[in-house]
């Protein structure tokens, strides 16, 4: 490999030569060959979006002109394409700061943009990064990506499963089930209700992720090192979350408070709740819907779900519901990674959090799965879901619990030797009603109706 010689502050580095990252980034891939996990994209992406917002915002300021400006702007939007994916490197096992991967943005941009120009115009600490510190740009980089990738792709997969869910509920109205409690055989409903539960839960998350959002669009970027903004002129914190906004069509702002912004995580531990909590109810409404489906013969079968591919290596003919097992294994990893978000967050030590890689990544990474298990599991899954109406009826009518119903006419104690007796003798509550001498025929045909009691 050819290399070429850089400079910083530290003295010279040897870079390989077609690289645009500089000495700063080289010394961090040098210093943390760590794991296999890299900063993510959506930082990289965010991180062009805040450096192109700030030159702009810069530049209305009269900080920057025209040339360095417009240059900025179009390595900010070739690095926001992906075309210069392979220039961004680093591990998230870096400094806690993300201030090597600022450095890594900031060089990218300097050396690029001197490419452009044919000169050595642009620095990457005087022109990439002016107006800011790493200590706020990561922290807004941050935001930033949690917003796009939960309002452009959460969200929709939310909505889909839901639309899905809904014309379930309408298809399998007057539908009569047994309802279970504690695994056990409890009083009826009807399958649109028990679906019903299900669209709900999302309709819930969805709103307690929408109120996470609301602090995610708070901004530190203009409390440069430790929140006073020095070194950035003023109205450039309210100007660049400004052009943040015109540029996403998100309605971004800066935050109020930036000593806050810059040590505090608890927005983003919020946000991530909402994700816990989808994670949660998912987990819920996919092992409902493998119990539901269990069998073929030998289970509840009372729903059919999608075969895809054979579910043994060794058992014929056997199919798994395998859409269900990816979603509570995607729940699994969600739930986990919250731990991981609020131990970073509680580690802001004075003036800033020093464990912000690791908690964006792991941020990311469940909005990431929990977007596409939900449209994976609606595609394969959820979309194919035929109610087993024979097999309904027939634990239905075998459900003990329909006693209940019997109670305001024979009473609790009644109702239980009812059940008991018939449960003991094989028969059904309505034999075991009339041998125990509790009603006649003709009084239990007429207070025993299933029906009525959903």
């Amino acid at each position: 490999m050819e290399y070429r010689v850089e400079k910083d502050s530290m003295g010279e580095i040897k870079v390989p030569k077609d690289a645009y990252w500089g000495a700063q980034t080289e010394r961090s891939l040098e210093n943390f060959q760590i794991g296999i996990e890299k900063i993510p994209n959506e930082i990289i992406r965010a991180f062009a979006i805040l450096k192109k917002s700030a030159a702009i915002a810069n530049n209305r300021l009269g900080k920057l002109d025209d040339m360095k400006t417009e240059t900025i702007i179009k390595v900010c939007d070739e690095i926001f394409s992906g075309k210069l994916d392979s220039h961004f490197p680093l591990a998230v096992w870096q400094t806690g700061s993300g201030t090597q991967t600022n450095m890594n943005v900031n060089e990218v941009i300097a050396n690029r943009g001197n490419e452009i120009l044919g000169e050595k115009i642009l620095h990457p600490n005087d022109h990439s990064n002016m107006s800011q510190s790493s200590n706020d740009t990561f922290p807004t980089a941050m935001h930033i990506a949690a917003v796009l990738e939960i309002e452009n792709k959460l969200i929709p997969a939310i909505d889909l499963l839901m639309e899905t869910f809904k014309k379930l509920e309408k298809e399998n109205a007057g539908i009569i089930k047994t309802g279970r409690t504690h695994l056990q055989d409890a009083t009826p409903i009807t399958f649109s209700q028990e679906i019903s539960g299900w669209k709900s839960m999302l309709i819930k998350n969805k709103g307690m992720i929408f109120d996470g959002l609301l602090g995610l669009k708070e901004l530190a970027l203009g409390g440069t090192a430790v929140g006073t903004g020095l070194n950035a002129p003023k109205g450039f914190a309210e100007e660049v979350a400004k052009v943040v906004s015109e540029i996403t069509g998100k309605e971004f702002r800066t935050a109020e408070n930036k000593f806050h912004a810059l040590t505090s995580k608890d927005e983003i531990v919020f946000a991530h709740g909402g994700l816990k909590a989808l994670a949660a109810n998912m987990m819920k409404i996919a092992n409902d819907i493998r119990w539901l489906a269990s069998g073929p013969r030998c289970g509840l079968g009372e729903i059919f779900i999608p075969e895809n591919e054979p579910g043994s290596s060794i058992m014929p003919g056997k199919v798994n519901p395998t859409q269900c097992e990816s979603v509570t294994m995607v729940a699994v990893q969600v739930m986990a990674n919250d731990v991981a978000v609020g131990i970073s967050a509680s580690q802001g030590n004075f003036e800033l959090n020093v464990y912000m890689p690791v908690c964006i990544y792991n941020f990311l990474q469940s909005v990431k799965l929990l977007s596409d298990s939900l449209i994976s599991f609606n595609n394969n899954c959820a979309i194919g879901i035929k109610a087993n109406k024979e097999k309904m009826n027939e634990n239905l009518n075998r459900s003990l619990m329909l006693v209940t119903c019997l109670n305001p006419y024979i009473g609790y104690d009644n109702a239980a030797k009812t059940a008991k007796f018939a449960f003991k003798e094989n028969i059904s509550l309505k034999e075991a009603c009339i041998k125990l001498g509790f009603l006649s025929e003709d009084e239990f045909d007429r207070v025993f109706k299933p029906e009525d009691m959903v």
